[in-house]
């Protein structure tokens, strides 16, 4: 019994070891395929843009820009409004979403993350002319706040101002500064950079004290890719310890020095 049990022991352990050959993981089929194929989300300066030149870049752009470079391969962009992202990586026609999106437990449900790429603040911005000082103060009935259509931004609205309006948008974040500059919202929620570039954009905008949330930030694989996953864990351990990611961040997200260069 014990040699029978031994030979059926061998021959399961074979046969998955000849499934596992057989089937490539995702990295293999970047590598083989020539081509990193990511998801950004269209008009999100300055994570994602296209600049005065028509080349699309951005942080997240550039930082895939580097993997594809380190891994010899070519980069394909693909362009989504940020509720079709998602859907997009799970139809698998992409390899990863490259966006500032906050790994939350509905999202990592169905996905997997990256190590954070870096983190944001997320903020109140308002009418230059309004009453409201703090983000606490959208925080009353019959206010509208705007935000990104199935955002972290619209959670906030729901968890942090439950007493007001949420008005979600599918445009982004250019779409939701665009209403509350014209009179269309009482305010709205978004990151700290975003919300930075549309008070210089639209110049009747002001941004209300207090920080409603800070989050992590992470590139996204479906949810079995392990490979590309614990890849792309690495890549951030990399370019860490060679500040190349530091560089990336504080040049894009930390100040406002791409724009002079690319606006």
């Amino acid at each position: 019994m014990k040699k029978l049990r031994n030979i059926i022991l061998a021959a399961v352990t074979a046969c998955f070891g000849l499934g596992a050959a057989a089937h490539a993981d995702e990295m293999d089929e970047i590598l083989k395929r020539g081509e990193l194929r990511i998801a950004v989300q269209t008009q999100g300066a300055p994570v994602s843009f296209v600049d005065k030149k028509g080349e699309r870049t951005g942080l997240a752009v550039e930082l895939a820009k580097m993997m594809a470079a380190d891994l010899g391969v070519k980069l394909t962009i693909q362009d989504y409004d940020w509720k079709g992202l998602i859907p997009a990586l799970l139809a698998g026609k992409v390899d990863m979403i490259a966006a500032d999106m906050t790994p939350t437990p509905q999202r990592a449900a169905q996905l997997l993350f990256s190590r954070p790429m870096f983190y944001q603040e997320t903020v109140a911005v308002a009418a230059k002319d309004s009453q409201a000082k703090s983000w606490q103060d959208l925080n009353k009935e019959g206010l509208n706040i705007g935000a990104t259509q199935a955002s972290s931004y619209g959670d906030a609205v729901k968890k942090y101002m439950p007493k007001a309006t949420l008005k979600e948008f599918a445009g982004g974040t250019a779409a939701v500064a665009q209403a509350l500059s014209s009179g269309r919202l009482d305010g709205a929620v978004s990151d700290l950079g975003n919300v930075t570039n549309f008070v210089k954009e639209f110049g009747n905008l002001k941004i209300l004290d207090g920080v409603i949330t800070r989050e992590p930030l992470a590139f996204a694989v479906q949810g079995n890719a392990f490979h590309l996953k614990m890849w792309l864990d690495n890549y951030v351990e990399l370019i860490t310890a060679d500040r190349r990611l530091e560089n990336q961040v504080n040049y894009w997200w930390n100040s406002s020095d791409w724009e002079k260069d690319h606006k």
